[in-house]
Protein backbone atom coordinates (compact mmCIF):
# COMPACT_ATOMS: atom_id res chain seq x y z
CA UNK A 1 0.00 0.00 0.00
CA UNK A 2 1.37 3.40 -1.00
CA UNK A 3 2.21 5.82 1.79
CA UNK A 4 1.63 8.89 -0.39
CA UNK A 5 -0.77 9.97 -3.15
CA UNK A 6 1.61 10.43 -6.13
CA UNK A 7 1.39 7.95 -9.02
CA UNK A 8 2.47 9.77 -12.19
CA UNK A 9 4.55 12.95 -12.34
CA UNK A 10 5.33 14.68 -15.63
CA UNK A 11 3.88 11.67 -17.44
CA UNK A 12 5.88 8.89 -15.78
CA UNK A 13 5.49 6.67 -12.71
CA UNK A 14 7.32 8.21 -9.79
CA UNK A 15 9.66 5.20 -9.52
CA UNK A 16 10.69 5.39 -13.19
CA UNK A 17 14.28 6.62 -13.34
CA UNK A 18 14.91 5.98 -17.01
CA UNK A 19 16.73 8.67 -18.95
CA UNK A 20 13.45 9.73 -20.59
CA UNK A 21 11.56 10.01 -17.30
CA UNK A 22 14.34 11.95 -15.61
CA UNK A 23 14.54 14.32 -18.58
CA UNK A 24 10.81 15.03 -18.35
CA UNK A 25 11.08 15.76 -14.64
CA UNK A 26 14.18 17.87 -15.04
CA UNK A 27 12.77 19.97 -17.88
CA UNK A 28 9.12 19.81 -16.68
CA UNK A 29 7.93 18.33 -19.96
CA UNK A 30 4.54 16.88 -20.85
CA UNK A 31 4.56 13.72 -23.03
CA UNK A 32 0.82 13.82 -23.72
CA UNK A 33 0.40 16.41 -26.47
CA UNK A 34 -0.01 19.56 -24.42
CA UNK A 35 -0.30 22.79 -26.42
CA UNK A 36 3.40 23.28 -25.78
CA UNK A 37 6.04 20.71 -24.92
CA UNK A 38 6.11 21.83 -21.29
CA UNK A 39 3.62 21.06 -18.55
CA UNK A 40 1.51 24.16 -17.87
CA UNK A 41 -0.82 22.86 -15.18
CA UNK A 42 -1.63 25.37 -12.43
CA UNK A 43 1.39 27.63 -13.04
CA UNK A 44 3.43 28.06 -16.21
CA UNK A 45 6.71 28.71 -14.40
CA UNK A 46 6.19 26.20 -11.58
CA UNK A 47 3.79 23.65 -13.07
CA UNK A 48 2.04 21.10 -10.90
CA UNK A 49 3.18 18.08 -12.87
CA UNK A 50 0.89 15.52 -11.21
CA UNK A 51 -1.01 13.47 -13.80
CA UNK A 52 -2.47 10.75 -11.58
CA UNK A 53 -2.93 10.15 -7.86
CA UNK A 54 -3.94 7.16 -5.78
CA UNK A 55 -6.49 6.98 -2.98
CA UNK A 56 -8.47 4.39 -1.02
CA UNK A 57 -6.62 1.10 -1.49
CA UNK A 58 -4.67 2.13 -4.57
CA UNK A 59 -7.58 3.33 -6.67
CA UNK A 60 -6.38 5.73 -9.36
CA UNK A 61 -7.67 9.17 -10.31
CA UNK A 62 -6.57 11.09 -13.40
CA UNK A 63 -6.22 14.69 -12.27
CA UNK A 64 -5.03 16.33 -15.50
CA UNK A 65 -7.18 16.42 -18.65
CA UNK A 66 -4.09 16.37 -20.86
CA UNK A 67 -3.32 12.87 -19.53
CA UNK A 68 -6.22 11.55 -21.63
CA UNK A 69 -4.42 12.52 -24.85
CA UNK A 70 -2.06 9.54 -24.79
CA UNK A 71 -1.87 8.13 -28.34
CA UNK A 72 -4.96 10.24 -29.20
CA UNK A 73 -7.25 7.23 -28.84
CA UNK A 74 -9.95 9.52 -27.42
CA UNK A 75 -10.24 11.21 -30.83
CA UNK A 76 -10.54 7.95 -32.73
CA UNK A 77 -13.36 6.71 -30.50
CA UNK A 78 -15.17 10.04 -30.76
CA UNK A 79 -14.89 10.13 -34.56
CA UNK A 80 -16.43 6.67 -34.76
CA UNK A 81 -19.45 8.04 -32.88
CA UNK A 82 -19.73 11.39 -34.65
CA UNK A 83 -19.28 10.39 -38.29
CA UNK A 84 -20.15 7.66 -40.73
CA UNK A 85 -17.18 5.54 -41.78
CA UNK A 86 -14.98 6.68 -44.63
CA UNK A 87 -15.10 10.42 -43.97
CA UNK A 88 -11.96 12.47 -43.65
CA UNK A 89 -11.77 14.46 -40.45
CA UNK A 90 -9.51 16.67 -38.41
CA UNK A 91 -9.72 18.30 -35.00
CA UNK A 92 -9.40 21.74 -33.46
CA UNK A 93 -8.81 22.59 -29.82
CA UNK A 94 -10.50 25.20 -27.61
CA UNK A 95 -13.20 26.47 -29.96
CA UNK A 96 -15.43 29.20 -28.51
CA UNK A 97 -19.15 28.40 -28.33
CA UNK A 98 -21.74 31.20 -28.10
CA UNK A 99 -25.41 31.27 -27.21
CA UNK A 100 -28.17 33.08 -29.14
CA UNK A 101 -27.37 36.43 -27.54
CA UNK A 102 -23.70 36.15 -28.47
CA UNK A 103 -22.52 35.46 -24.94
CA UNK A 104 -19.81 32.88 -24.46
CA UNK A 105 -20.95 29.41 -23.44
CA UNK A 106 -17.32 28.42 -22.92
CA UNK A 107 -14.73 26.71 -25.06
CA UNK A 108 -15.16 23.20 -26.42
CA UNK A 109 -12.09 21.09 -25.64
CA UNK A 110 -12.02 19.41 -29.06
CA UNK A 111 -14.17 19.91 -32.13
CA UNK A 112 -13.85 17.11 -34.67
CA UNK A 113 -14.65 18.28 -38.19
CA UNK A 114 -15.47 15.97 -41.11
CA UNK A 115 -14.87 17.52 -44.53
CA UNK A 116 -15.55 16.64 -48.15
CA UNK A 117 -13.29 16.38 -51.19
CA UNK A 118 -13.56 20.15 -51.73
CA UNK A 119 -12.40 20.94 -48.21
CA UNK A 120 -15.86 22.01 -47.05
CA UNK A 121 -17.23 21.24 -43.60
CA UNK A 122 -19.49 18.21 -43.85
CA UNK A 123 -20.22 17.58 -40.17
CA UNK A 124 -18.80 18.16 -36.70
CA UNK A 125 -19.01 16.90 -33.14
CA UNK A 126 -17.82 18.22 -29.77
CA UNK A 127 -15.63 16.32 -27.31
CA UNK A 128 -15.22 17.38 -23.68
CA UNK A 129 -12.53 15.89 -21.43
CA UNK A 130 -13.26 15.76 -17.70
CA UNK A 131 -10.46 15.18 -15.22
CA UNK A 132 -11.11 15.51 -11.48
CA UNK A 133 -10.43 18.22 -8.93
CA UNK A 134 -8.20 17.33 -5.98
CA UNK A 135 -9.24 17.89 -2.39
CA UNK A 136 -6.22 18.72 -0.25
CA UNK A 137 -2.83 20.22 -1.02
CA UNK A 138 -1.16 17.96 -3.60
CA UNK A 139 1.55 20.52 -4.34
CA UNK A 140 3.32 19.90 -1.03
CA UNK A 141 4.06 16.18 -1.58
CA UNK A 142 4.78 16.94 -5.25
CA UNK A 143 7.42 19.53 -4.38
CA UNK A 144 8.90 17.28 -1.71
CA UNK A 145 9.19 14.44 -4.22
CA UNK A 146 10.69 16.70 -6.90
CA UNK A 147 13.38 17.92 -4.51
CA UNK A 148 14.95 14.44 -4.68
CA UNK A 149 12.82 11.94 -6.66
CA UNK A 150 14.96 8.87 -6.11
CA UNK A 151 15.31 9.43 -2.37
CA UNK A 152 11.68 10.45 -1.87
CA UNK A 153 9.87 7.92 -4.08
CA UNK A 154 8.84 5.91 -1.00
CA UNK A 155 8.11 8.89 1.22
CA UNK A 156 5.50 8.66 3.94
CA UNK A 157 3.03 11.50 3.52
CA UNK A 158 0.32 11.75 6.15
CA UNK A 159 -0.34 15.48 6.10
CA UNK A 160 -3.85 16.25 4.89
CA UNK A 161 -6.52 14.12 3.29
CA UNK A 162 -5.57 14.26 -0.39
CA UNK A 163 -8.20 12.66 -2.60
CA UNK A 164 -10.24 13.25 -5.76
CA UNK A 165 -13.23 15.53 -5.26
CA UNK A 166 -15.77 13.89 -7.54
CA UNK A 167 -18.73 15.79 -6.11
CA UNK A 168 -17.28 19.23 -6.88
CA UNK A 169 -16.03 18.00 -10.24
CA UNK A 170 -19.55 16.92 -11.17
CA UNK A 171 -21.40 19.97 -9.86
CA UNK A 172 -18.97 22.69 -10.88
CA UNK A 173 -17.74 21.33 -14.21
CA UNK A 174 -19.42 18.22 -15.60
CA UNK A 175 -23.06 19.25 -15.11
CA UNK A 176 -22.58 22.81 -16.47
CA UNK A 177 -20.75 21.37 -19.49
CA UNK A 178 -23.61 19.00 -20.29
CA UNK A 179 -26.31 21.58 -19.54
CA UNK A 180 -24.95 24.58 -21.42
CA UNK A 181 -22.75 23.21 -24.18
CA UNK A 182 -24.77 20.05 -24.57
CA UNK A 183 -27.98 22.06 -24.78
CA UNK A 184 -26.66 24.17 -27.65
CA UNK A 185 -25.33 21.14 -29.51
CA UNK A 186 -28.64 19.33 -29.02
CA UNK A 187 -30.50 22.31 -30.52
CA UNK A 188 -28.16 22.18 -33.50
CA UNK A 189 -28.67 18.44 -33.92
CA UNK A 190 -24.99 17.72 -33.26
CA UNK A 191 -23.42 15.03 -31.10
CA UNK A 192 -21.35 15.42 -27.96
CA UNK A 193 -18.77 13.12 -26.43
CA UNK A 194 -17.56 13.21 -22.82
CA UNK A 195 -14.31 11.56 -21.73
CA UNK A 196 -14.13 10.35 -18.12
CA UNK A 197 -11.90 8.15 -16.02
CA UNK A 198 -13.65 4.98 -14.88
CA UNK A 199 -13.54 5.90 -11.19
CA UNK A 200 -15.14 9.27 -11.91
CA UNK A 201 -17.87 7.64 -13.97
CA UNK A 202 -18.58 5.15 -11.18
CA UNK A 203 -19.66 8.03 -8.91
CA UNK A 204 -22.42 9.13 -11.32
CA UNK A 205 -25.95 7.77 -11.17
CA UNK A 206 -26.72 5.00 -13.64
CA UNK A 207 -27.52 6.71 -16.92
CA UNK A 208 -30.42 5.52 -19.11
CA UNK A 209 -28.84 3.94 -22.18
CA UNK A 210 -29.93 4.03 -25.82
CA UNK A 211 -28.63 2.47 -29.01
CA UNK A 212 -25.62 4.26 -30.55
CA UNK A 213 -27.59 5.48 -33.57
CA UNK A 214 -30.17 7.10 -31.25
CA UNK A 215 -27.66 8.81 -28.95
CA UNK A 216 -26.99 12.53 -28.54
CA UNK A 217 -24.16 11.98 -26.05
CA UNK A 218 -21.52 9.26 -25.80
CA UNK A 219 -19.70 8.80 -22.50
CA UNK A 220 -16.23 7.43 -23.23
CA UNK A 221 -14.88 5.68 -20.15
CA UNK A 222 -11.14 5.09 -19.79
CA UNK A 223 -8.80 3.48 -17.30
CA UNK A 224 -5.07 3.15 -16.78
CA UNK A 225 -3.35 -0.23 -17.14
CA UNK A 226 0.19 -0.76 -15.92
CA UNK A 227 2.38 -2.26 -18.64
CA UNK A 228 4.87 -4.69 -17.10
CA UNK A 229 7.19 -4.40 -20.09
CA UNK A 230 7.42 -0.62 -20.35
CA UNK A 231 6.83 -0.11 -16.60
CA UNK A 232 4.42 2.68 -17.46
CA UNK A 233 0.68 3.27 -17.45
CA UNK A 234 -1.28 2.97 -20.68
CA UNK A 235 -4.62 4.67 -21.28
CA UNK A 236 -7.22 2.01 -22.10
CA UNK A 237 -10.80 2.33 -23.31
CA UNK A 238 -13.16 0.49 -20.95
CA UNK A 239 -16.60 1.14 -22.41
CA UNK A 240 -18.80 3.64 -24.21
CA UNK A 241 -22.20 4.51 -22.79
CA UNK A 242 -24.71 6.01 -25.23
CA UNK A 243 -27.47 8.30 -23.94
CA UNK A 244 -30.07 10.79 -25.09
CA UNK A 245 -29.61 14.38 -23.95
CA UNK A 246 -32.69 15.05 -21.79
CA UNK A 247 -32.81 11.75 -19.84
CA UNK A 248 -29.07 11.89 -19.11
CA UNK A 249 -29.25 15.53 -18.00
CA UNK A 250 -32.22 14.83 -15.73
CA UNK A 251 -30.46 11.85 -14.18
CA UNK A 252 -27.22 13.64 -13.32
CA UNK A 253 -28.94 16.82 -12.08
CA UNK A 254 -31.58 15.16 -9.89
CA UNK A 255 -30.20 14.40 -6.42
CA UNK A 256 -31.09 11.20 -4.60
CA UNK A 257 -33.01 12.36 -1.50
CA UNK A 258 -31.76 11.44 1.93
CA UNK A 259 -33.86 10.29 4.87
CA UNK A 260 -36.42 12.97 5.79
CA UNK A 261 -36.83 11.53 9.30
CA UNK A 262 -33.16 12.22 9.99
CA UNK A 263 -33.62 15.79 8.80
CA UNK A 264 -36.67 16.23 11.05
CA UNK A 265 -34.71 14.80 13.98
CA UNK A 266 -32.01 17.40 13.34
CA UNK A 267 -34.62 20.16 13.32
CA UNK A 268 -36.16 18.82 16.53
CA UNK A 269 -32.78 18.83 18.24
CA UNK A 270 -32.17 22.43 17.23
CA UNK A 271 -35.69 23.39 18.29
CA UNK A 272 -35.27 21.74 21.70
CA UNK A 273 -32.03 23.67 22.26
CA UNK A 274 -33.65 26.95 21.27
CA UNK A 275 -36.68 26.43 23.50
CA UNK A 276 -34.48 25.42 26.44
CA UNK A 277 -32.47 28.62 26.04
CA UNK A 278 -35.65 30.69 25.90
CA UNK A 279 -36.89 29.12 29.15
CA UNK A 280 -33.55 29.67 30.83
Amino acid sequence: MSSHPLVEVFGFPINDFSEEAERHRRKKLCPYHNKVSFCTKDKANEPLGVCTISYEDQRLAITCPVRFRQDWIILEKAADFFFESGLKWTMFQEIRLKDKSGRSAGNIDFVLVAYDANGQVHDFGALEVQAVYISGNIRRPFEYYMANPEAHQDMVWKSGNIRPDYLSSSRKRLIPQVTIKGGILKAWGKKMGIVLHENFYSTLPQLPKVEPEEADIAWFIYGLDFNDQTKRYQLAHRQTVYTSFEPALKKITTPSPGNMEEFIAQLQERLDEKLDNMVG
